[in-house]
């Protein structure tokens, strides 16, 4: 293996040197009860969803914690977007099988007319165009609804519902962008899109909530001729992956896999994981690295970042992007030990800053840069 090239980059930060945090719309906390203890006005919610009993269920499920204040529902994305207006909600979540106005067209002029976070409650999950394209547009998360589109059982999914709109209330609305995807030959042949490189670096990326986004728009802009295959931890519901995965495959050059137990690591191969199925990099018998799936988690970051260290050594990448929790820092340490290199997405371009501001407090990262400078970085570093 190569050593990598460290010095190629102008940001680098020298050990404990802190980056500033922007002032989001409320505090973004690492956790729920920051987040408890600083918001003393009620978080106002508009529900938007076609059905009367969803619009009920859901006004119910979130009456029941007196943080949220629903002051109103809308049938379509039509009539939300006239609500927003007058109502000014903090956060809103939005249906997809609409009339009138369909969600995905809804979050486009949303995004446009009336910025807000929003979270989308939807039994159409199992559609990775849809899933894809709303988290490519800048959702906060995507919660498939319990049992379809009139569910009974709503109440299953209330905590976590209650969180999510908890936590998108506290989201750097300034930093939400749509992910505009280049196009790219897909009738090209292998040779030119991959290069047929030996695998020599192994890049990993850890993200939270809001973080699908963000490594759309790493990979829609990192070459995929590079020697390196890339390993993604990022918070996405496991029902949604899978549709997500394979949406994601025909939208960038890079081939897209769901990160499953042995896979082998392959050069021009991006492996997507979550946080409920969390992998570590193991070698096989023939010595080749491959995936070791080891379900739900505490510490999947820093699972990813220690254990590709182990078996990539000098020729690991971590990058840290957009998150909430305190995460990362340690595996990131794991790997400058090894003489591998991090990155971390600048604190003032995060959706949610605390996990990129957490290890750059450790002094576990090198090279801070905007997220649209961080391809370049990555490309510079692993042609040595």
């Amino acid at each position: 293996m190569k050593n990598v090239n460290r010095n190629i980059w102008p940001h680098a930060l020298p050990p404990g040197a802190a980056e500033a945090t922007p002032g989001p719309r409320r505090e973004a906390a690492s956790d729920l009860s920051n987040l408890e203890d600083n918001s003393a006005e009620a978080i106002k919610v508009l529900v938007v969803d076609d059905a009367a009993f969803m619009r009920k269920a859901i006004v119910d499920v979130l009456a029941t914690d007196t943080q949220l204040n629903v002051v109103g529902t809308a049938r379509n994305g039509q009539e939300g977007l006239e609500r927003i207006k007058a109502l000014e909600p903090d956060v809103v979540t939005l249906d997809i099988d609409m009339p009138v106005m369909d969600g995905l067209t809804s979050i486009r002029h949303m995004m446009i007319e009336s910025p807000v976070p929003i979270v989308v409650l939807s039994s159409l999950f199992s559609d990775g165009a849809i899933t894809f394209d709303a988290l490519r547009l800048g959702v906060v998360d995507f919660i498939p609804k319990p049992s379809g589109a009139v569910s009974t059982d709503i109440e299953q999914s209330r905590q976590q519902l209650i969180d999510r709109i908890k936590l998108a209330s506290a989201v750097n609305l300034d930093n939400i962008r749509r992910v505009r995807l280049n196009r790219w030959d897909r009738q090209a042949p292998f040779c030119d899109l991959y290069g047929y490189h030996p695998l020599e670096y192994l890049l990993t990326l850890g993200t939270t909530l809001s973080g699908p986004n963000t490594v759309i728009r790493m990979l829609a802009n990192l070459p995929p001729t590079l020697p390196a295959a890339v390993v993604a931890v990022q918070e996405i519901s496991p029902k949604i992956i899978g549709a997500f995965v394979q949406q994601f495959d025909a939208s960038v050059p890079w081939r897209i896999r769901e990160a499953r137990d042995g896979m082998p690591i392959e050069q021009g191969t991006c492996y997507i994981s979550s946080y409920q199925n969390a992998v570590r990099i193991r070698t096989n018998a023939e010595g080749a690295p491959c995936l070791q799936a080891v379900g739900p988690a505490e510490d999947p970051l820093n699972m990813l970042f220690t254990s590709a260290a182990e078996i990539f050594q000098q020729n690991t990448v971590g990058v840290v992007l957009t998150g909430i929790g305190n995460e990362g820092a340690e595996g990131f340490s794991q790997i400058q030990d090894c003489s591998g290199v991090t990155l971390a997405q600048d604190t003032q371009c995060c959706v949610y800053p605390n996990l990129t501001h957490n290890a750059i407090q450790q002094g576990a990262v090198d090279i801070v840069l905007d997220e649209i400078e961080l391809p370049q970085a990555i490309s510079s570093i692993m042609a040595g």
